[in-house]
């Protein structure tokens, strides 16, 4: 079965991210061609990026960076759930990227971004990240908007037609995190 993870990309205190990613799961568990878990960065205590020699050569010293390349390399695919600070993703969601490399390589991404503008530059920024560690970026994408689907913020109330959107999102990733696996198996 193919495993796909929902990411939750903030760890600020007070974050809405968490009910945006029990959505995205909610929505996807009831999908049968793949299994999704949620994967909160909060859980994993990683530290601002730490370790002495790069990524790219796959020799982790830190048992939090062996943990968290455990936790990457069991998934076929992934759904990130980013919200948009300053025009880019939080800093904790870009660490959680650059901790490990070989494995997020040639598995798919979706997202789901949330905010002002519905994290649309957040996203676009990430696409430009997960080029570079092989991760095959998803056409499709939820941009969940403040004022439309957090009327009485901080709550989340998507809209209607939201789940249409992460329908899309959540075909294409499992679609390419299917046909990557045959990449990965080479």
């Amino acid at each position: 079965m193919t495993k796909i993870a929902i990411i939750v990309g903030s760890t600020r205190p007070g974050r809405i991210g968490r009910a945006v990613a029990d959505w995205v799961h909610l929505v996807a568990s009831k999908r049968t061609e793949a299994e999704y878990e949620v994967v909160d960065i909060a859980d994993h205590g990683l530290p601002l990026y730490d370790e002495q020699i790069p990524a790219a050569v796959g020799q982790y010293a830190g048992d939090h960076t062996k943990g968290w390349a455990e936790v990457v390399a069991g998934y076929d695919g992934f759904v990130v759930v980013t919200p948009e600070y300053n025009h880019a993703p939080p800093a904790a969601l870009k660490n959680a990227f650059d901790f490990v490399y070989a494995e997020w390589a040639n598995k798919a991404v979706g997202f789901v971004g949330y905010g002002a503008v519905g994290a649309a530059r957040a996203v676009e920024h990430l696409k430009l990240v997960a080029t570079e560690l092989s991760l095959a970026s998803v056409a499709a994408q939820v941009t969940l908007l403040i004022p439309g689907d957090f009327p009485s913020y901080p709550e989340f109330t998507p809209q209607e037609f939201r789940e249409a959107e992460l329908e899309r999102v959540l075909t294409q990733v499992e679609s390419w995190s299917k046909a990557l696996a045959t990449v990965r198996a080479a």
